[in-house]
């Protein structure tokens, strides 16, 4: 579980990878977190998309802010999809809450 003095922010965007697929991203803001963390968080994050329909959703973890603190979390294939999306600047973030203090 995730600490209760982080304070941190999420954001999410979408790449689409083709008419039926998309990867989610989300962003973390504000802190560096652990990678079981991290894990936690994309596992909020594909609950809540099995919610919707989407049981086998496909998420990047993306944290830091830097070349040097960029870290992204996820399947290798997908990870570069991410980042070559995020050097585009083809993703809109949008904040999201997935039930953290």
């Amino acid at each position: 579980m995730i600490g209760k003095i982080k304070r941190f922010h999420l954001t999410y965007g979408t790449v689409r990878v083709s008419s039926r697929t998309l990867i989610y991203a989300i962003r973390i803001r504000g802190a560096l977190l652990q990678p079981h963390e991290v894990d936690d968080i994309a596992e909020r994050m594909r609950e809540r998309l099995a919610q919707r329909g989407e049981l086998v959703a496909d998420v990047v973890v993306i944290q830091g802010d830097t070349q040097n603190t960029l870290r992204v979390f996820g399947v290798p294939h997908s990870v570069n999809l991410v980042r070559a999306a995020m050097f585009n600047a083809a993703i809109n973030w949008t904040p999201i809450d997935l039930g953290y203090v």
